[in-house]
C-alpha cells in the first residue's frame, strides 16, 4: 500500500509522536511519501528521532516545496482539472475569510502547494491521509481531489487543528472516509460543535492511541530524588505552570521541601522567572529549557512526580504524561481535554481541576508524603501504558483500518450538498 501523508512541519523542532506514527506504519508494510507545509529548515534534521531516520525513510520520500516553487503555477494540467482545482480553491477560499488574514494566506498557500505536488508528483497512492485537520489536511483534500482516481481519504485530529480556525473543516469532514481522533474528548468536541452533521460521520471516527515504544522503555520504579516535581512542555499559559510555582509555594509554606524543574521554553519564559522569584522559589526552581529527544527521559527517572497542570483546550493528550507512565514516573495531571483518558479517569494518576492551584498543591503535598502512593501510581501508570499506548500494535491497527477503507461512492457530492451552507 502505498500512502501519501500531510502534515504541517517535518522535519520540525519537534517531530517526536509523528515519527513514531510514520515508523509503525512503515513497520506495518506501509510505502509513504510525506507532503509537509511548511518548507524546509534543514537545521531541523537533526532533530527528527530514529524512528525516521534516512534509512528508514530516504529523504527524497519528503517532498517540501519552497514558497517561491508554490507561488509558480507549474504546469497547468487538463481542464477538467483546472476547473476542479479552482472550484474547490474558492470553496476553501471563502471559508478562510471568515478567519482573518492569516487564515486565508496559509490556506491559499497550502491550496498552491497542492496543485504543484498533484500536477508534478507521481500520485498513484492507494491512500491520502492528513495527519493535522487543518492547512494540512486542506492540502491533503485538494491533493486528493485531484488525483485520477478515487482513493479513500483519512484525517488524523490532534488539538488546535480540531479546536481553533477550522477553516474549511466541516467539508473535510464530509469528505473523509476515516476520522481519527486521539482521545474521546475529541469524539465528544465533533459531537458537540458539529451537530448536524455528526450522525453522518460519527461511524467512520476511531480512536487512535498515540503510541510509545513501550517495551524499549526501562522503568526505574526505584532511586529517584526525594522532593523534585519535573513539568515538560512549551512555557505558554495553555500548559498553567503559574499554577505549579503558586502551588510549590503553597506547599513549602506548608512545611514541606520542593523542587521544581521546568523543562521548555516560550513566550511565557521570562514571567515565569519573574513570577518564581517573587513567589519566594529562586533558589527552588531550576529553568533547564529545550533538551535533546533522549535528555528528557533522564529527567523523567530522576524526579519524584510528573506534573501537568494544562488549561483550556491547548492540549489533548500530552506525549508527556505518557513518557512518563511508561518510566514509572508518578502523574499528577489536570482535567482538560483528554487528561483523564490518559490517566485512566483518575486510576493511574492524580487528576486536579484546571486553575486550582491549591488543589493542585494538595495532590502534590499528598505524593510527597505518601511514597506508597506514589509507588502504587507508578505501576498501575506503566501498566495502562502497555496495554493502551503500544506503538506497534497501535500502529498496525492503524495499517489494517487503513488498508480496509473503501472509498465512500457519494462522498464527493455530500461536501458538494453542504459548501454553500458552511
Amino acid at each position: 500500500m502505498r500512502l501519501a501523508v500531510f502534515t504541517a512541519e517535518f522535519p520540525g523542532k519537534i517531530n517526536t509522536f509523528f515519527a513514531r506514527d510514520m515508523c509503525a506504519l512503515i513497520r506495518a508494510g506501509i510505502e509513504i511519501d510525506i507532503f509537509p507545509i511548511y518548507p524546509l529548515r534543514s537545521r531541523h534534521w537533526p532533530a527528527v528521532p530514529g524512528y525516521l531516520s534516512a534509512e528508514i525513510l530516504p529523504r527524497d520520500r519528503v517532498h517540501h516545496i519552497s514558497p517561491l516553487t508554490a507561488l509558480n503555477p507549474g504546469r497547468r494540467g487538463p481542464w477538467r482539472k483546472r476547473l476542479r482545482f479552482l472550484a474547490d480553491a474558492a470553496l476553501v477560499r471563502a471559508s478562510a475569510l471568515r478567519f482573518g488574514p492569516e487564515a486565508l494566506v496559509k490556506s491559499e498557500y497550502a491550496c498552491l502547494e497542492a496543485w504543484r505536488w498533484a500536477t508534478e508528483i507521481d500520485t498513484r497512492y492507494d491512500h491520502v491521509l492528513a495527519y493535522w485537520g487543518n492547512y494540512a489536511a486542506t492540502a491533503a483534500y485538494l491533493f486528493h481531489r485531484l488525483l485520477d482516481r478515487e482513493v479513500p481519504l483519512s484525517i488524523l485530529l490532534h488539538a488546535h487543528d480540531l479546536y481553533a480556525r477550522q477553516v474549511f473543516l466541516r467539508q473535510k469532514l464530509l469528505c473523509a472516509d476515516n476520522i481519527f481522533v486521539v482521545c474521546d474528548y475529541n469524539r465528544r468536541y465533533l459531537r458537540a460543535h458539529f451537530p448536524d452533521i455528526f450522525p453522518r460521520i460519527a461511524g467512520k471516527v476511531h480512536l487512535h492511541h498515540l503510541g510509545l515504544d513501550v517495551a524499549a522503555i526501562e522503568p526505574a520504579f526505584e532511586g529517584r530524588l526525594p522532593h523534585t516535581c519535573l513539568a515538560v512542555g512549551r512555557l505558554d499559559p495553555s500548559k498553567g505552570f503559574d499554577d505549579l510555582l503558586r502551588a510549590a509555594a503553597l506547599v513549602r509554606r506548608r512545611g514541606h521541601e520542593i523542587d521544581v524543574e521546568l523543562v521548555g521554553d516560550g513566550e511565557e519564559a521570562a514571567y515565569l522567572h519573574r513570577l518564581a522569584g517573587s513567589l519566594g522559589l529562586a533558589d527552588h526552581v531550576r529553568f533547564r529549557g529545550w533538551m535533546a529527544f533522549d535528555a528528557v527521559p533522564d529527567a523523567m527517572r530522576r524526579a519524584t512526580m510528573l506534573v501537568h497542570p494544562s488549561c483550556g483546550l491547548g492540549d489533548a493528550v500530552p506525549t508527556v504524561i505518557k513518557e512518563a507512565m511508561a518510566l514509572g514516573t508518578p502523574v499528577i495531571g489536570s482535567t482538560a481535554v483528554g487528561i483523564p483518558e490518559l490517566l485512566d479517569q483518575g486510576r493511574c494518576g492524580l487528576l486536579v481541576p484546571e486553575r486550582n492551584a491549591e488543589r493542585l498543591a494538595d495532590a502534590i503535598e499528598h505524593l510527597l508524603r505518601h511514597p506508597e502512593v506514589r509507588s502504587d501510581l507508578a505501576h498501575a501508570g506503566r501498566t495502562f501504558a502497555e496495554r493502551t499506548f503500544d506503538l506497534w500494535r497501535n500502529g498496525q491497527r492503524l495499517a489494517d483500518l487503513l488498508r480496509a477503507t473503501r472509498r465512500a461512492p457519494a462522498g464527493f457530492a455530500s461536501v458538494r450538498e453542504s459548501a454553500v451552507g458552511a
